[in-house]
């Protein structure tokens, strides 16, 4: 690794993690929202592998930093597709701030590839304006909340009065499934648990369309 660092010596530069994360970040994140078939995902493994092969010196220490990367952005992704309520997306975010600032030369290095983190993250929301988003997002996305002002009115209200009613699950909750009540069906989270197909479980908090459930 020490001679491909050679050849990029001109590049090491305290803001250069700015741009090399931000991209990274914001290609990673963009291929996670909106369907580029991959385009985005090789950009993006590309820009942060040659941000940690820049400043790391010996290749545990690269592996290391790229594993924890990527583990936190799994976490953020884990958190959007299953559980939805942003504390493994916490988690991985702070992973993702932890590898990219403990890799860099410096204090300043470090502030400018966090920065780039928070900014390329930020950025690539705007591709959903370009581009068709991914279904996984449905439920995390403030355009997609129905609220009063949209019409839903009628729709809360029924989603309202499901509070304190029994369930079946027709599905296995791991945390997320399907549940019928009064013969219609749901969808629905458990409070952190698994619960098995066919239990009955009691409906006890409702926010918006989001039906949470305990067996």
């Amino acid at each position: 690794m020490k001679g491909g660092h050679a050849l990029i010596d001109i590049m090491v530069t305290d803001w250069i993690g700015l741009v090399i994360v931000g991209l990274g970040t914001f290609f990673l994140i963009g291929e996670m929202l909106v369907n580029m078939r991959g385009i985005f995902a090789l950009l993006g493994l590309f820009s942060i592998i040659s941000y940690f092969y820049i400043y790391t010196i010996d290749l545990t220490t690269f592996i290391t930093m790229v594993v924890i990367y990527f583990i936190g952005l799994l976490l953020i992704f884990i958190d959007g597709k299953l559980l939805n309520d942003g504390t493994l997306g916490v988690l991985g975010l702070v992973g993702m701030i932890f590898s990219v600032a403990i890799t860099a030369p410096n204090l300043y290095a470090g502030l400018y590839a966090v920065l780039g983190i928070i900014i390329g993250m930020a950025c690539s929301f705007l591709l959903l304006k370009l581009f068709k988003r991914r279904n996984m997002w449905s439920k995390i996305m403030l355009k997609d909340r129905l609220t009063k002002e949209d019409g839903y009115t009628t729709l809360n209200k029924e989603y309202e009065q499901l509070v304190g009613k029994k369930a079946l699950t027709i599905t296995d909750m791991r945390p997320v499934g399907t549940i019928e009540v009064d013969g219609k069906q749901y969808s629905a989270v458990s409070n952190g648990t698994w619960i098995q197909k066919g239990t009955e479980v009691e409906i006890i908090e409702v926010d918006g369309t989001k039906i949470l459930v305990r067996d």
